[in-house]
Formats: C-alpha cells, structure tokens, sequence
C-alpha cells in the first residue's frame, strides 16, 4: 500500500491555486528515501511541503505528490558561544523564536509571519525589514543535508557542493528535499524594539525617510495608502524599528488573539470600505508622536495576531503582487504602480513598501535586488485583476525588475526569465523527480 494519500488540505495561502495532491508525512529523517523512491502514483513528481504561506503556486504540486514536513520539527544542536543552530527542515520558525529567544538570540533575518518553516524560509530565500543591514536568509545558512530522487544524500555548505547549494538556497523546494538546515543566529539583549512611526506625504518622501533611517535603524518599513490619488498618492507611515539594548528576553505568548471566522462577501472588499479603513488607519498612525518600546512579534509579525486572515478578501482568494526595481528607476515605477492600482480601483488593505540594501545573497533564484520592492493584496476578481497585473508587469519589466515567486500565481514564462537571468544555471540543479505548479507554468 502506497504511504501516499489523497488530500485537498494542501493549499496556498492565497487560496486562488488549489487542489488534489497525493501527500505522506514522515515522521523521520530516515523514510525519506524510500519515499523518493515510491512510484505510486504513476511516478507523480514530487514537492516538499511545510505551512502553506506560499501565495500562489510555488508550494503547491496539483496532482502530483507532496512530502509533508511539518512532523520533521526536531532541534538537534545549538552552541551558544557561536550561535549556530541545527534542526531539521519542519520547524517552524515560531518554534524557533521560542527557543532562542530566551537564550539571548534571535534569527537574523525573518519574514513577515512566523509561521513558516525553516525550510521553506530558506527555500524561498527569505528577506525581512532588515534587508538593508543583514540581507537575506541564505546569507546565514551554513549547511544544508539535502536528499535527491535518486538515493544520494547530500550535506551542502558553501564550499561544498557549493553550486548545488547556491541552487537550493531560494530554490523554491525543486532541487530535493532539505531534511536538516543549520543556521548562524544573532545575539539580541531584549525581546522589545525601539520604535518610531512617521507620516510622510508621498513617494519621494518615503525614499528621503529609508535613506535617513539606514545608517542607525535596522528595520525600516512603510505601509502605504494605495487608494488615495493626486496630492497624496504615495502617502503612507514610515515605521522604523531598532533591538533594545535592554529588557527581558521573553518571546511572548505564541497564538492569534483574533481570528476571521468567515469568509466575508466580495461586496464588503470595495475601493470605499478600504478609502474608509486607510484614512482611519492614516489618522491614528500620524497622530503618533516619539519612539516607544513594544514586543518584537508585534512589530515583525503584526499579521499573526489574526488567524486566517486571508478570509478577508472572500471565497475567491486573493492575489498578492510584489515586485523589486532597482534604485535608478524605483521612484518613478513606484509611483506608476501605485497610480495604476489606484486608477483600477483595486485597492489594499496591506501595501507595503520598503527598501533592499546591495547586500548579495548566495541563491541563484533569490528575489532580492538593490532598490525598493512594492507588495500590494487584490481580491480575486477574475480578468479584471489579472488584467491590472499585467499592466503592472510592463511597469516592472521596463523598470528593469522581477516578480517574488514566493507571492507569485501568474507571472508568465517571459516575465521569469526576464527576471532571473540565472534561471538555466539554477534549471540545471532540479531534481528530475520534482516539480510545483509554479515551475511547470514558467517552464512551458
């Protein structure tokens, strides 16, 4: 009998792409050969899965198999005099943060919810608040034990297999199955920030505040009022955000205190209830004056205080759209994203622009860029929002940057391959037996 079951409780974030795989969970290490190696059914590729925060399509493989990784979970090492850390792939990063903390560490780079896994964060080459200063996840990344359909098993670091490891780091899962990541934390005195919210009235002026705030913040990001046009399109609250040099090492209870228990109507997602919802957002934020101290989940992880949100934009699923342009034209496509959008009528609750520094990472496929990277949530509306992205994209592509495969369900072929020139040195490096529905599209 097959380890392989059917299941439909695979599914994206974005809840857009979804539907049948033929999954197993391996509760060890050591089952995951064998599971390579079963042709059951009909030699499906193949996908290792974690806590489905991909938004699209990349953490899915429909139709095919997925490996299950969240029962590999387990701490294996850490030595405090150096900060490296070992476990296997399933660990969540909440798990980890749990861990640490308490110890006085931290990890150096997070994303914007702690449920992922450590696996997929280095997957999906991971960039955080903090691009500017510590780059992305794989920078930290000092081993990787990797397996491969056909029997090998592999430890990965930068000297060896180096290629192999320059693939895997943001190589969205396709290059085997990471079983064990070790990783090189950062020293932290406190589980509180200093933080300091400032309003600023438009494109230009976020850019005035990200340079300002680089050399002395760490984390800097910026929500932004997609909806508002003319004189103020562009407006938005600047956050910046540094460790505290001091106060308790308590990571914080783990856990949404809220939660969205239906899925609400298309009606109630509309450019008038998000025009409502911005203002009020913008008025309270920009009455907020000097820095303040708060929890580090607070401020990384704002999001993970709602379970499911993505309920929010209906039982259509949602899109997210974040794209990177270099500095030379990041003030002008910003503004032309952001005016196409609000000309759409295609509104968001949760726009988000920040800066990424020049810091290089190892992945071939890693998303990061030096300049500013805009991410901005529609409602699934069918053709009229898959029509506004592809105006956007021309915006990128002129502008010379690239789609986040991590948030991506419909970036075309040409648009990848525009994005990611070491796309064929990285195609080299995949596993024949795995594949996602991400890969499938953008290879065809």
């Amino acid at each position: 009998m097959s380890a392989f079951q059917k299941t439909e409780a695979i599914r994206s974030w974005g809840r857009v792409q979804n539907g049948p795989h033929w999954a197993a969970a391996p509760h060890w290490r050591d089952e995951i050969p064998a599971l390579l190696g079963e042709q059951a059914p009909a030699r499906a590729a193949v996908l290792a899965t974690g806590l489905g925060r991909s938004y699209g399509d990349s953490g899915l493989n429909v139709g095919g198999r997925a490996l299950a990784m969240t029962r590999l979970n387990r701490l294996i090492a850490f030595d405090p005099a150096t900060g490296l850390l070992r476990s296997e792939a399933g660990l969540s990063l909440a798990d980890l943060i749990a861990f640490c903390v308490p110890r006085g560490f931290y990890p150096p780079v997070v994303p914007g919810t702690s449920y992922v896994t450590l696996g997929g964060m280095v997957a999906n080459d991971v960039h955080g608040k903090n691009h500017h200063a510590a780059g992305t996840i794989g920078r930290w990344v000092t081993a990787i034990d990797l397996a491969r359909s056909d029997g090998s098993q592999l430890r990965l670091t930068p000297t060896q297999h180096a290629d192999l490891f320059s693939a895997t780091i943001g190589g969205l899962g396709l290059t085997g199955v990471m079983t064990e990541i070790e990783i090189r934390l950062r020293p932290i005195q406190s589980a509180n920030m200093e933080v300091e919210d400032i309003p600023f009235a438009n494109v230009e002026a976020f850019f005035d505040l990200a340079r300002e705030s680089e050399g002395s913040w760490e984390y800097t990001v910026a929500w932004i009022d997609c909806v508002s046009a003319g004189r103020k399109l562009g407006r938005g609250i600047f956050t910046r955000a540094r460790h505290a040099a001091d106060g308790p090492l308590e990571a914080g209870p783990a856990g949404a205190r809220l939660s969205m228990p239906i899925d609400l109507p298309r009606w109630a997602f509309n450019s008038a209830s998000i025009g409502l919802f911005n203002e009020v957002y913008w008025r309270r934020k920009a009455q907020r004056r000097g820095t303040r101290r708060q929890k580090l989940t607070k401020i990384l992880f704002p999001l993970d205080s709602i379970s499911r949100w993505n309920r929010m934009y209906g039982s259509g699923g949602m899109y997210q759209y974040q794209c990177v342009v270099p500095p030379d034209s990041a003030s002008d496509a910003v503004r032309a994203l952001l005016a196409q959008a609000s000309a759409a009528g295609e509104g968001s609750f949760l726009a988000v622009l920040k800066t990424f520094g020049g810091v290089a990472s190892p992945g071939l496929l890693s998303f990061p860029m030096e300049g500013a990277t805009l991410a901005l949530d529609f409602p699934n509306r069918g053709e009229r929002t898959l029509a506004l992205m592809e105006r956007m994209d021309r915006v990128v592509a002129e502008a010379g940057g690239r789609l986040y495969p991590a948030k991506d369900g419909r970036m075309s072929s040409a648009m990848f391959k525009s994005g990611y020139p070491n796309w064929r040195r990285f195609a080299a490096h995949v596993d024949p037996a795995f594949s996602s529905g991400f890969w499938r599209r953008v290879m065809a």
